[in-house]
């Protein structure tokens, strides 16, 4: 049998730390680790700034406060190439909450714009009466048995139909609140403003990203044997019962 492997780059874990990250990527470390495939993970910080793609499997962009979202925005930009093309080429970005708004044109209020990684064609409009959308989220995501759910702060609002929704809204306010959609995939990049962290309640979605990476890097991958998530699909229904 080969031996296989995972290498999981960590965007600046100490700026973007606000929503429980570290969470998603120990749930993306525990379950290749009890399939018995071999993880590393590297974080990047201002003492550790070198992304090295081609090594890196899965990219990890998360969220954090305003200020740290443009601090981290600011320092990714010499690598706005390097990312685009590590997508474009099958490379797994996973961008979650800050992330997602991060990998567009740019984002902030009108006359207060940053510019963005320019990874997708978007922009993020950030309404000047300073709204939020709040609250809990449950949705359906083609190719998920079940629901995935989680939770949304954000004044963020992203409208753009060049992409596929990573979900259609049951209950929640979604990308902008209009549409229905949250979050959006491409390739095998996968954004979405949920968090909490948003993988451990939903180990459908993260087996889901985890089996893309593993197709892309070998070319024999089939798929992941399954696990006992008799907790985590617990956690999963308990959410779901109550919004719905």
């Amino acid at each position: 049998m080969m031996d296989y492997n995972i290498n999981i780059v960590h965007l600046y874990p100490d700026l973007l730390n606000l929503y429980g990250d570290k969470g998603n990527i120990e749930c993306l470390r525990k379950r290749l680790a009890w399939r018995n495939i071999e993880v590393n993970v590297t974080e990047i910080s201002d003492e550790n700034p070198h992304i090295d793609f081609e090594k890196a499997d899965i990219i990890f962009l998360g969220g954090g406060s305003d200020r740290e979202q443009k601090l981290v925005c600011e320092k990714l930009l010499e690598y706005k190439t390097q990312l685009k093309n590590f997508v474009e080429k099958g490379g797994t970005l996973v961008a979650l909450c800050g992330g997602f708004e991060m990998i567009g044109k740019s984002f902030g209020k009108k006359d207060e714009k940053t510019e963005g990684l320019s990874i997708l064609d978007f922009d993020t409009e950030y309404p000047s009466d300073g709204s939020r959308l709040i609250g809990n989220v449950i949705m359906e995501c083609e190719g998920i048995d079940g629901y995935v759910v989680g939770f949304e702060n954000h004044n963020g609002r992203i409208y753009t139909d060049k992409y596929k929704a990573l979900g259609k809204l049951i209950k929640g306010h979604g990308s902008n609140g209009v549409n229905k959609n949250e979050g959006l995939v491409y390739k095998n990049l996968f954004a979405s403003y949920l968090h909490g962290p948003l993988f451990p309640k939903n180990p459908k979605l993260c087996d889901l990203i985890l089996t893309k990476t593993l197709k892309n890097k070998y070319s024999n991958f089939d798929k992941l044997y399954p696990l006992d998530d008799t907790l985590e699909e617990k956690a999963n229904n308990y959410i779901a019962d109550i919004l719905l």
